[in-house]
């Protein structure tokens, strides 16, 4: 092996005085152990504790930085001095001087850097950044609602940006993008979602200066057709997103202005823009006969004159569709195109009948992935013809499909091995479905809520053989008791994410089960009338993974399940406590999880005001909190803008006491409304 690389001076006397074998291990050696435990932070933290030659190694392995706190920056820069990424997306406040920080620190390392959730920085602090960080290449500014022209020239003097994220970047215009475009000029991706400030003449310098481009999102930026052919010549340009660019019309998409067209273009985003029908589809798509997917979600109806419009596409492999209304001529017209898709979304498509969608899967039987959610009118006749024609499937979201029978599921699983993802949420699959189902041995999603069908029995098939199972979701299934939640916990251990909120025959020993699976980082059981702090104090003793938990209508979860959370639950960053049996003291002892960042109490009786006062001072790392507009009367208006200072936003409900409904009349109501 490679001899032990020169380690500085304070290391070297840390090393010295800690007599032990554990140094003869090489660097490389260690360095690739921690690699291996790069998704697993507590056994990482174990290692860097193991001994003092362990800790120097680990803080020289990080490169990775997501503190909690801005305030922790400096301690942490003088700990870890080879990070190339730093992630403050977590931390809701940001000043100058926290930047400065990064920059001081990671001057020669840097190169990604996430403000995406952050505030309080202004255009100095960038500066100190994208000046002093000459290998930057990442900048996650998205949400800066109060960056100004003066932010963006300060982003400009990053001149190695690669990718520049600055959706809902609202203050900047035209003479801020105009900065960033002259100053960036080897950026590849640049997303301005929402800026509404910006217009054509931004764009077009964007366009004319960074020609090196190969990802520009638009989304709902106030641009029009004149921008178009600046764009239209980047010889690069893969990914073009034009979504809710209602100022791009037909009449504006003349010929002539695109002819230059855009060879590399794979992707395309229309959706949304209505004013753009299928006389101005062929003019757009007609700049790139590489493209690959595009989504016209949202837009003008699917007809044979649309379709029909797609015909110069040849590479095309995806169409998202979703929210579209069709026709059967529209449908058979996609079908007869002379290429072979890959992905299909019709989610929410009136107007998609059995006869249209058979034809279509059977002339595109190389389907990978096909969305049907709510298309109502299908029948057994429809899934058949899937079944049969499509059987590489490996996902397919099918919910509230409502006139599929029973016995169509089964098909399913006979025919489509190779399904990863299956969403059958509001449908009428039962237990011999879903063992049928238990045959795609691949399945890492399943989503069977509201399926008032489904029993233990078929449960226990998924987990006797769907051992990748990471996501479940049995939402109001309430034919599943402890037994079936067992048997997912015995046969499917990596199971990450599960939701049997309103499953009512559920209790404690489900709860047990699940503890089982050390990798849950999400659990939804609201409305689980039988389970108590009991069951919750077992997944927090054994789930130190879970992130995000939530106990609305828990009724029997008081103060003693708050206990092991806060003792426990250190990764806990989301937690709705609402009509559940907490009171301020439970709350208050969940603020020595320094990660938790959001928690809703609604209607909480056991809350008084003094007690959520001194929770609402103590859980320092909040950003979100939701309260009943009652109490908002009964908090001292300096504690609130205290609160608010540090970066949380409080969201006022005004929700009366709302009493749980019957599965079956729940159900009812639901179809009433979608009818």
């Amino acid at each position: 092996m490679k001899k032990q690389k020169t380690r500085n001076h304070e290391d070297d006397d840390n090393a010295n005085n800690n007599n032990n074998s554990f140094q003869a291990l090489t660097e490389e050696l260690l360095f690739a152990i921690l690699d291996f435990l790069e998704t697993a932070p507590s056994a990482k933290k174990s290692f860097s504790l193991a001994c003092k030659w362990f800790y120097a190694v680990e803080a020289r392995h990080r490169r990775v930085l997501r503190p909690l706190r801005a305030e922790h920056l400096p301690a942490l820069a003088a700990r870890y001095r080879s990070v190339s990424e730093v992630d403050l997306s977590l931390c809701p406040r940001v000043g100058d001087g926290a930047l400065a920080v990064v920059a001081g620190a990671y001057a020669a390392t840097l190169q990604r850097l996430d403000l995406s959730r952050s505030r309080r920085f202004t255009g100095s602090g960038l500066l100190s950044v994208g000046a002093g960080c000459g290998g930057l290449v990442e900048l996650d500014l998205s949400n800066a609602t109060e960056l100004r022209d003066a932010g963006a020239a300060a982003v400009a003097q990053a001149r190695n940006l690669r990718k520049l994220w600055l959706a809902r970047c609202r203050l900047v215009t035209d003479m801020g993008i105009g900065c960033i475009a002259v100053g960036c000029r080897k950026l590849r991706l640049i997303c301005l979602k929402w800026c509404v400030g910006i217009g054509d003449l931004g764009v077009d310098l964007v366009a004319i200066k960074c020609k090196e481009l190969s990802s520009l999102d638009l989304s709902y930026v106030p641009i029009t057709e004149k921008c178009l052919p600046s764009i239209f010549k980047l010889q690069h340009l893969e990914d073009l997103v034009l979504e809710g660019c209602f100022g791009i019309d037909d009449d504006g998409l003349d010929v002539n202005l695109l002819k230059q067209g855009c060879k590399t273009l794979k992707k395309l985003d229309i959706s949304g823009c209505q004013n753009i029908s299928h006389n101005g589809l062929p003019k757009l798509t007609s700049i790139s006969g590489g493209l690959e997917k595009l989504i016209l979600a949202d837009g003008s109806p699917v007809t044979l004159a649309l379709a029909d419009g797609l015909n110069k596409l040849s590479m095309l492999q995806s169409i998202v569709l979703d929210g579209c209304p069709v026709t059967s001529e529209g449908l058979r017209a996609v079908g007869n195109l002379r290429i072979s898709l890959r992905e299909l979304s019709l989610s929410k498509c009136l107007g998609v009948t059995d006869e249209a969608l058979s034809f279509l899967v059977s002339k595109h039987k190389d389907l990978r992935k096909l969305d049907i959610t709510c298309c109502r009118k299908i029948t057994d006749g429809s899934i058949a013809s899937i079944a049969n024609s499509c059987t590489g499937l490996t996902s397919l979201k099918m919910e509230s499909c409502t006139l599929v029978p029973q016995e169509a599921f089964v098909l399913i699983g006979q025919k489509c091995p190779y399904l990863e993802e299956l969403d059958l949420t509001d449908n009428e699959i039962d237990d011999e479905g879903l063992m049928s189902i238990s045959s795609c041995s691949s399945l890492s999603s399943l989503k069977i809520g509201i399926c008032l069908n489904i029993t233990d029995r078929g449960l226990a098939y998924v987990g006797m053989r769907c051992s990748k199972l990471r996501e479940l979701d049995l939402y109001r299934s309430t034919g599943v008791t402890d037994l079936g939640i067992s048997a997912i916990a015995q046969g499917c251990s990596d199971l990450q994410i599960i939701n049997t909120s309103y499953c009512t025959s559920i209790t404690d020993r489900a709860l047990i089960s699940l503890s089982k699976c050390s990798n849950l980082t999400t659990l939804e059981i609201r409305g689980c009338l039988l389970a108590t702090s009991i069951g919750l104090a077992a997944i927090a003793m054994n789930c130190r993974q879970l992130s995000r938990l939530d106990i609305k209508k828990c009724y029997n979860i008081d103060d003693s399940g708050m206990i092991p959370l806060a003792h426990f639950s250190q990764n806990l960053r989301q937690i709705n406590l609402s009509y559940s049996s907490v009171t301020d003291v439970g709350l208050l002892s969940l603020a020595s999880i320094s990660c938790l960042q959001s928690f809703t109490v609604l209607h909480v009786q056991g809350l008084v005001p003094g007690g959520l006062a001194a929770a609402l001072l103590a859980c320092g790392g909040l950003t979100k909190v939701k309260l009943h507009i009652s109490l908002r009367s009964l908090l001292p208006e300096l504690l609130i803008r205290h609160v608010e200072a540090r970066g949380c936003l409080f969201e006022w409900r005004d929700k009366e006491f709302q009493a749980e409904l019957d599965p079956k009349c729940w159900k009812l109501q639901l179809e009433d409304v979608m009818q």
